[in-house]
C-alpha cells in the first residue's frame, strides 16, 4: 500500500505564508534525557534550528531528526524506525561534528521529531511559531508516527482518549520512547502496556499501529477548516466556514474561545490587537438579515451525537471591519489572535490562526445613487386691493413682482432615480470620479484599470469590460474630476462637474443640427451670448458616508461597500444682467437628495491615463 506522507502539502505551504500574515504561540514540550518523541503544533519555520536551537548556548538539544517517509507504491514501514542518515525517511539537524551531512534547517508543523536531550536532566522547550490547522495522515498498513491535539494541562491518559474508537483502543500497537538512554545510545522505543494510566501529553509523539484499518479519529471534535491556512481573513475577506463534527457517541459541547497572540519574534511583523471577531446567529424572517455574537466570552456549540441530525454544524464566523476601519490606524495594520476549540470531555484542545488587515480604500468603486426627493422652488407673491400680484422695480431686486415667500422644502419624488457612480481611489488617497472605465489586462496580462480602452491589450478583449456613467458629461481624455473630503465613514466626498453652454458634446440645453438650439444667431454667423439659448451647468455633488446598518452581513462588508447619503446641487447660469450697477448672471440652483450604494469591484490601485 502506498504510505500517505503525515505532514500533508497544505501544512508546507503554510512556510512560505507572508509574515503579515502571522499569529504567534508557544509550544513547550519537557525533554527527558535522552531521546524524545515530539509532534509539532505550531510552525517555526521563521527561524532555523541554527539560530534557535544551535547558537544558543543553554538549550542541550543535540539532535532533531523529522519523521518524513518516503512514498512509494506497496512501500509501508511495520516496526519504529532508527533515525539513520542512511535511511531517507528521516531529516536530520545536529549540532557540529555529531553527522556528516545535515538535511533539515527549519521545524515544519503536524509533523512528528526525534529530539535529543544531552543534559542529564529535564529540559523545557519552549517552541514560538504559528499554530496551525491540525493535518493527519494515517496508513493502513504498517506503523504511523504521530502525535495528538490534547490539552496541555491535566491530558487524558491514553486508554480514555481512545475510546471514542474501540478499534484503536482494542486492538492498537502502541510505542513510546522512555528516554534516559545512556549517552551516545541509540533511541529506546518500547510498547506501550500501561494505557490505562499513561498520558495522552500534548506534544508527546507515539508510533501506532493497527492492520487493514483506517483511522480518520485524531480526538472527538473533527474540525475542517475553509482553508488550511487557518482563519485568515485579509485583507479582503469578511467570513469564514468551521465546520464542529462529533466523532462520539454521546452529546457534545464544544467552546470556541478567542485567545491574543503572543508577541510577534524578532523580525516579524507585530500585530496592533486583537482581530474584532463575529460568530454567525440566526436569520431573522422579518427583515432577512442575520443576529451576531462577539467573542468577548466563549461561545459554546452543543453537537448531537455522531450520526444524528445536529452532529456536524457549520459555524460563520465575520470579522467586523466596521471596527478596524474606524479605529485608529493604517492601512496595512495586523490584527492576530488564536481560534481555540476545546470540548466537554476534556479530550482534546485545537488552536487555529487568525489574522485580517486593515484594507486601504484603493481600487475601483460601482454603485448607484437613488434620487428619491428634489427641493421645490415655489414662490409667494404679494398682492394688491386689487388682487393681483404687486409690481416691483426691476433695480431692487430684479424680479418683476414682490416676492413674499420662496418654498425650498425637500419633497419625496414619486419613484426613485438612480445614477450610477464610478469612483477610483489611489493609494495617495486621491479620489476621482469618472465617466466610464476600462477594466481589462495589459501587455503583460497584469489586470490594470484604465480611462481609455486603446491601453487595454488587444488581444484580451473579449475579457475586458466597460463601465459608463451616462449621466455625466463625456470627454475624450475621460480624466474624470478629482474630488475633495475623504473616502471614509462619518465623512464626505464633494465632485465639481461642469459643462460649458457650448459644449455640444454634452449640454443637454444643445441640439447641434436645430437652429434654435445650436447657439448660432440666425445667419449661423456668430455665438449666441450665454444664457439666449444655453446654459453653464455646474453639478454639485456630495456623497456623506453613514455607518450601515447594524447585522451581521453589513458589518463584516466593511472594506467592500460603503453606504450614505446623497445631494446634488445643479446650477444653471444665464444671461449677463446689470443690477443696481453690479454685472450679474441669472442663476437657478436646483437640489436633488437621496442615498447610495457603492461596491468595490476591483482593488487595483492604479488608474492607467
Amino acid at each position: 500500500m502506498k504510505t500517505p506522507l503525515p505532514l500533508l502539502l497544505g501544512a508546507l505551504l503554510l512556510l512560505t505564508a507572508a509574515p503579515a500574515q502571522a499569529q504567534w504561540t508557544t509550544q513547550s514540550i519537557t525533554l527527558k534525557p535522552g531521546w524524545n518523541a515530539v509532534y509539532l503544533f505550531v510552525d517555526a519555520g521563521h527561524v532555523t534550528l541554527d539560530a534557535s536551537v544551535g547558537a544558543d548556548g543553554a538549550n542541550p538539544i543535540s539532535e532533531v531528526w523529522l519523521w518524513q517517509p518516503v512514498v512509494a507504491p506497496g512501500r509501508f514501514i511495520n516496526s519504529p524506525s532508527l533515525p539513520l542518515p542512511s535511511n531517507n525517511d528521516w531529516a536530520v539537524w545536529a549540532r557540529a561534528g555529531l553527522v556528516a551531512s545535515r538535511s533539515l534547517v527549519t521545524l515544519m508543523p503536524n509533523a512528528a521529531y526525534l529530539v535529543r536531550n544531552s543534559s542529564g536532566a529535564n529540559y523545557t522547550w519552549n517552541i514560538v511559531g504559528k499554530p496551525v490547522v491540525p493535518r493527519y495522515g494515517w496508513t493502513a498498513q504498517g506503523v504511523n508516527f504521530i502525535g495528538f491535539s490534547t490539552p496541555p494541562v491535566n491530558p487524558p491518559v491514553v486508554d480514555t482518549f481512545l475510546s471514542p474508537s474501540p478499534v484503536l483502543q482494542n486492538q492498537a500497537q502502541i510505542f513510546y520512547y522512555p528516554g534516559n538512554e545512556a549517552a551516545g545510545a541509540a533511541p529506546n522505543t518500547r510498547e506501550l502496556f500501561t494505557k490505562f494510566s499513561t498520558p495522552a501529553t500534548r506534544g508527546q509523539a507515539f508510533w501506532i499501529r493497527v492492520t487493514d484499518f483506517y483511522n480518520n479519529y485524531f480526538g472527538p471534535v473533527e474540525v475542517v477548516a475553509q482553508s488550511a491556512a487557518g482563519i485568515r481573513f485579509g485583507e479582503a475577506l469578511g467570513q469564514y466556514s468551521l465546520r464542529l463534527r462529533n466523532l462520539t457517541a454521546g452529546t457534545l459541547t464544544v467552546t470556541n474561545t478567542l485567545v491574543a497572540s503572543d508577541t510577534a519574534p524578532v523580525g516579524q511583523m507585530a500585530h496592533v490587537g486583537p482581530v474584532p471577531l463575529l460568530l454567525r446567529g440566526v436569520l431573522n424572517q422579518t427583515n432577512l438579515t442575520y443576529a451576531y455574537s462577539d467573542f468577548t466570552a466563549p461561545r459554546v456549540i452543543t453537537l448531537a451525537p455522531q450520526g444524528q441530525p445536529g452532529s456536524d454544524i457549520e459555524l460563520i464566523l465575520g470579522l467586523n471591519r466596521q471596527v478596524i476601519n474606524t479605529a485608529p490606524g493604517n492601512a496595512g495594520d495586523l490584527y492576530a489572535g488564536i481560534f481555540r476549540i476545546t470540548d466537554s470531555l476534556g479530550y482534546s484542545q485545537i488552536e487555529l490562526p487568525v489574522s485580517a488587515v486593515r484594507t486601504s480604500p484603493a481600487g475601483l468603486w460601482v454603485g448607484n445613487a437613488n434620487v428619491t426627493h428634489v427641493r421645490s422652488y415655489l414662490k409667494s407673491y404679494q398682492l394688491g386691493p386689487d388682487n393681483q400680484p404687486v409690481l416691483s422695480p426691476v433695480g431692487t431686486n430684479g424680479a418683476a413682482y414682490v416676492v413674499t415667500n420662496l418654498n425650498t422644502t425637500l419633497g419625496p419624488t414619486s419613484r426613485s432615480f438612480p445614477l450610477r457612480l464610478i469612483y477610483h481611489v489611489g493609494t495617495n488617497n486621491e479620489v476621482r470620479l469618472l465617466q466610464r472605465v476600462f477594466s481589462g489586462f495589459d501587455l503583460q496580462t497584469n489586470s490594470i484599470l484604465a480611462t481609455r480602452e486603446n491601453l487595454l491589450n488587444s488581444a484580451a478583449l473579449a475579457s475586458a469590460r466597460r463601465i459608463s456613467a451616462a449621466h455625466l458629461p463625456w470627454t475624450a481624455a475621460n480624466a474624470g474630476w478629482i474630488a475633495t473630503g475623504s473616502f471614509s465613514q462619518g465623512q464626505s466626498l464633494t465632485n465639481l462637474v461642469t459643462s460649458d453652454y457650448n459644449d455640444h458634446v454634452s449640454n443637454p440645453f444643445l441640439h447641434t443640427y436645430h437652429p434654435d438650439h445650436d447657439n448660432l444667431n440666425a445667419t449661423f454667423s456668430a455665438l449666441q451670448p450665454l444664457g439666449a439659448e444655453s446654459y453653464d451647468i455646474e453639478r454639485r455633488l456630495v456623497l456623506s458616508f453613514t455607518a450601515p446598518p447594524v447585522d451581521f452581513t453589513t458589518l463584516t462588508e466593511g472594506s467592500s461597500k460603503m453606504v450614505g447619503l446623497y445631494q446634488e446641487d445643479i446650477t444653471f447660469k444665464g444671461r449677463l444682467r446689470t443690477i443696481g450697477g453690479t454685472p450679474t448672471n441669472d442663476t437657478r440652483t436646483i437640489t436633488t437628495a437621496g442615498d447610495f450604494s457603492i461596491q468595490r469591484v476591483s482593488t487595483v490601485p492604479q488608474l492607467t491615463q
